[in-house]
């Protein structure tokens, strides 16, 4: 997955566009602005300025001087017009949105491509079909032997494990939340500090009534999706003797919830996790998702309305500043790079946009001008995607600029012509809430996996559950592991937020210098030979030298070498 699943790419606030809005469900009554102040702007002068343009603040982010208001469909141009306000956008009309099913929104979330980490297809074809045997366990953990990807990067007890294992390093999971409770999180789940920065969208995820506490504010340690718990699992799993082991198993799991239950993450909740993150010692932050409503950000499309360009602008620039106050008090953001398939330093059309709210995307043409955030955001580390064979994944976005280094993430269509195609090992083993397993029906009522893309493991006394995920989601968490590693190898001890620090300019260095150098297939062009892909859509070509290139940037990043940095 990307983020979200887009990614398995993905996560947002509910963010949208004015002019995304049918006319037939866009009254002249109150609506909701997201609002970027100068820099430096107290909260009383930001809270006046809103007022007198005939707004209410509804939250402000100090650190940033972004903020968000309600106020009636005029007040963008008034605000502006005041000497403190520099953007307004409108986010969603209030009020005027039906009420949607939980099972519309999860057909409008596969609508979207985010649940491309979860090869659906493939899912549905071997529904029914009894899942594999668990492997005999031959390594630290009893399902270490389904985890090719941790063996590739050199995380494993017989390396990276020997010499680092994250210790005194804390990762922030800007995602759909974080399951606390499952036995492969808990042990290392920062309860105290995780926190959850969004309120459900009954439009996207399901009347507030249906939702399993029966409320739209969740706790913050609570995942009703299953993307973040994959994401933090492959991070930071500990080393427990039950189920898998993470790349930094001794890293600390900070949930900064940033993500909707089904997968949209918007610009405010985006702006206060990074802020957040900043004020408390996070290290690392992991970002697989794009911020929502827009696939790419266009400062001045011809196609977009005057309110779209307005709402694109700021969320670059909200987004751009949020990023800039994490990076000056410690934080490194890593993201995953997409999963359109995309060469990003050359994209031709986004048709997906605006994604909220439903069904009012339509067709752009855009050039390197348009921005995906948060991975285009300056001071971001992009991650693409490999898989099993090392090859570029299928879905994996590519750039000469944006990939700074590329990790595994899975390919389920690897090894055509083989017993391996399609196979569901060929994804990211990692932990999945078990509530979330048995909603969906990957999980029955005894408690056994319906699916062979689910695994049950029973080592830690009680039922744990993992699922194989693909995307770009997948590989940004492997990065975010090791850049976690190098802060342990690295870092000087913090005595404002406890554990280790290092600035993020010299753990992003360090990240590069430890990965693997990998060169551009031969020809520089990447072919997939499987039949149900176009290859007029997915024939990729790579550009650049083996020590950087649009595939895999500076190389395949590599837990090994990042714990034995303090060692040379």
């Amino acid at each position: 997955m990307q983020l979200h699943r887009a990614l398995a790419l993905g996560v947002l606030t509910a963010a949208c566009a004015a002019s995304a809005v049918p006319a037939s469900a866009a009254p002249t009554s109150t609506r909701q602005y997201t609002v970027v102040a100068k820099n430096g702007t107290t909260e009383k002068t930001f809270r006046a300025a809103v007022r007198s343009a005939g707004g209410r603040t509804t939250d402000y982010n100090r650190a940033v001087a972004v903020g968000s208001a309600t106020a009636p469909d005029s007040f963008a141009r008034r605000a502006i017009a005041t000497r403190s306000i520099t953007a307004a956008s409108e986010r969603r009309v209030i009020g005027s949105v039906p009420q949607a099913s939980p099972r519309s929104a999860a057909a409008k979330r596969i609508a979207r491509q985010r649940l491309l980490e979860r090869d659906q297809p493939l899912r549905d074809s071997l529904r029914g079909r009894p899942p594999a045997p668990n492997p005999p366990a031959t390594g630290v953990e009893p399902l270490a032997p389904l985890q090719w990807d941790m063996a590739a990067i050199g995380a494993s007890s017989s390396g990276s494990y020997r010499f680092g294992q994250g210790e005194g390093v804390r990762v922030g999971i800007m995602d759909t939340g974080v399951d606390g409770a499952h036995p492969d999180i808990a042990p290392n789940f920062d309860r105290a500090l995780s926190r959850n920065f969004t309120t459900d969208d009954p439009l996207i995820d399901g009347p507030c009534s249906e939702d399993p506490d029966g409320s739209c504010t969740d706790p913050a340690d609570v995942d009703e999706d299953g993307h973040g718990t994959h994401v933090a699992g492959t991070i930071a799993a500990p080393l427990n003797g039950a189920g898998i082991a993470g790349v930094a198993p001794r890293a600390s799991i900070v949930n900064l919830r940033a993500g909707q239950d089904s997968g949209y993450f918007f610009a405010q909740p985006t702006v206060d996790a990074l802020t957040y993150a900043a004020d408390h010692g996070i290290d690392v932050v992991n970002m697989s998702f794009y911020v929502d409503p827009w696939l790419y950000n266009c400062r001045s499309n011809a196609a977009d309305s005057p309110a779209a360009q307005a709402q694109q602008r700021t969320t670059i620039v909200a987004v751009q500043r949020a990023v800039d106050y994490a990076r000056r008090k410690g934080v490194l953001p890593v993201a995953a790079l997409g999963n359109e398939n995309t060469d990003i330093d050359d994209p031709k059309v986004d048709g997906v946009s605006p994604d909220y709210p439903p069904d009012a995307a339509y067709e752009r043409t855009i050039d390197n001008g348009c921005l995906s955030v948060p991975t285009e955001t300056d001071g971001v580390v992009g991650v693409s995607s490999t898989g099993r064979s090392g090859r570029k994944a299928y879905y994996s976005n590519w750039s000469l600029k944006e990939t700074q280094v590329a990790a595994p993430g899975g390919d389920t269509r690897d090894f055509f012509g083989t017993a391996q195609y399609r196979s569901p090992e060929n994804g990211i083993l990692a932990p999945y809430p078990e509530a979330v397993a048995r909603t969906v029906g990957d999980v029955d009522a005894a408690g056994e996996p319906t699916t062979p893309f689910v695994v049950k493991d029973v080592s830690s006394g009680k039922p744990a559950y993992y699922q194989y995920l693909q995307g770009t989601s997948m590989a940004s968490p492997h990065a975010a592991g090791v850049a976690a590693l190098v802060v342990a190898a690295e870092g000087r001890r913090d005595r404002r937020g406890g554990g280790v620090t290092l600035d993020p300019k010299q753990t992003e260095r360090l990240l590069s210098r430890t990965a693997t150098p990998t060169a551009c297939p031969a020809g520089g062009v990447q072919t997939y030979p499987d039949p149900e892909l176009d290859p007029a859509l997915y024939t990729a070509r790579c550009t650049g030298t083996t020590s950087h290139n649009s595939f895999y940037g500076d190389g395949v990043v590599n837990a090994l070498q990042a714990v034995q940095l303090g060692r040379r």
